[in-house]
């Protein structure tokens, strides 16, 4: 077991995860810092070496499915510093980006204005660390102060104190069960490490290649059209289980659920009320694609049909029921749901755009289950807990079921920032007659 080193800071809050959640948080707590004349002690914790949001994802013809004025701030302060637009101009892009006409940047770009934004925060940001999980300090029966034990990239572990802990860590990739047992086979991959495991398969040189493609949504048809467009020498099939991609409705009206306000709407429900709402608008954001994708897609097989050189496929109705992995390649059993008949196709690789589960959470927190209500909410985002958990526990990108789609989404992220920095001030401002840390090291 490795040692682990403690440190000796009380820290008012540790984040885990530095995505755009909590970097907007981070943007949120300097404003409270500068309104109220107190500064919290803020440390984000991130696994990753230096800045990446969806790195792994980044294909040249990927864009924000949303609009930039959605950045991290501009929703709640549109004169911030932070701003995408702000962004550009610092950049001597702003003119340049206008004469494009759109309001929708590639992700490259927004990848590059959050790392923009995070370079503000450095002192505030630890690098390279993997949080492990997070551990209760009792002191006479109550938890007013938490451990967060975390992993550097030499194997080292490091025990940091806080008053506070704010779960951002994102999504896991979703592996179905038929794959789990080629989960270390290179040429099977989840969609989010797309660019480095293309990287590693003879495509990247040019040779031939099969590809299959399963999963129906945004990745998936992203992930289609870069392999139509970079590597020439690979042939794809694209395997899905509906009976046609469909598109993602996002006419006005109905984008309206992404607003803070909608948030409310969805909380002060009951929990058959909240299903409900999240169910009628389903098709907002899984297993959906952007029209435009949806056209450039049937268009490339049209223009296949026409010169009668068949290069891709697009296979609906199908479902995996087993695989087989050789030296020969991925042997796929799919099963046509219309006909009930199988087939079984090879393949070069496996891409799984099959979407991300969202219980990291759960693994983090899990010395604190007993003192929980089962990960529930409150509209703040703090954890509800028994009488004796004093120290605040916040949810970031979890809250799905209890405050609706957007909760995974870019679109609230200012609104949210907002309020989880309200609160923490609040709930702060309460218990900052903690014990000191150097008599809660070895508690």
């Amino acid at each position: 077991m490795s040692q682990t080193t403690s440190h000796d800071t009380l820290h008012d809050l540790i984040s885990v995860g530095f995505g755009p959640s909590n970097l907007a948080l981070a943007i949120a707590l300097e404003e409270k810092a500068i309104s109220s004349g107190q500064t919290l002690d803020a440390l984000f914790i991130d696994k990753q070496q230096d800045y990446r949001w969806h790195g792994n994802t980044l294909a040249t013809q990927s864009e924000l499915q949303i609009s930039f004025l959605k950045d991290l701030v501009s929703l709640r302060n549109p004169t911030s510093p932070y701003s995408f637009v702000n962004y550009l101009h610092n950049q001597g892009r702003l003119i340049d980006f206008v004469n494009l006409g759109t309001f929708y940047p590639c992700r490259l770009e927004f990848n590059d204005y959050l790392r923009w934004v995070a370079e503000h925060f450095t002192s505030q940001a630890k690098y390279g660390e993997e949080v492990l999980r997070v551990e209760p300090v009792l002191n006479n029966g109550h938890i007013d102060t938490l451990r967060v034990i975390s992993r550097d990239a030499q194997g080292r572990e490091h025990a940091r104190l806080t008053r506070s802990v704010v779960v951002g860590s994102g999504g896991s990739p979703r592996i179905p069960k038929v794959f789990a047992p080629l989960r270390h086979d290179k040429r099977v991959f989840h969609h989010s490490q797309y660019l480095a495991a293309l990287q590693q398969l003879p495509c990247a040189s040019g040779q031939p290649m099969r590809i299959a493609i399963i999963g129906s949504g945004q990745s998936a048809a992203e992930a289609f059209i870069d392999l139509n467009d970079s590597y020439p020498s690979v042939k794809v099939d694209m395997i899905l289980r509906s009976t046609a991609l469909k598109p993602a409705d996002d006419s006005p009206f109905v984008n309206e659920i992404f607003a803070p306000e909608y948030t409310d709407l969805v909380f002060s429900q009951n929990p058959q009320g909240r299903e409900k709402l999240i169910e009628e608008y389903h098709n907002t954001n899984y297993s959906v694609v952007d029209i435009d994708l949806i056209e450039r897609i049937y268009a490339i097989l049209y223009r296949q049909k026409v010169s009668h050189q068949y290069r891709h496929q697009v296979l609906c109705r199908r479902a995996v029921e087993a695989v087989n992995a050789s030296v020969e390649g991925i042997e796929l059993t799919v099963r046509d749901h219309a006909t009930g008949k199988d087939q079984t196709h090879r393949y070069d690789a496996v891409i799984l755009a099959t979407g991300y589960e969202r219980r990291s959470h759960r693994d983090l927190l899990a010395a604190l289950e007993p003192y929980l209500q089962d990960y529930e909410v409150d509209r703040d985002y703090r954890a509800l807990g028994q009488p004796a958990l004093r120290a605040g526990v916040y949810l970031q990108g979890f809250c799905e079921t209890s405050h609706g789609l957007s909760d995974t989404l870019l679109s609230v992220l200012p609104a949210r920032a907002d309020e989880i920095s309200h609160s923490l001030y609040q709930h702060l401002g309460k218990t900052r007659e903690a014990r000191p840390a150097t008599d809660l090291i070895n508690a």
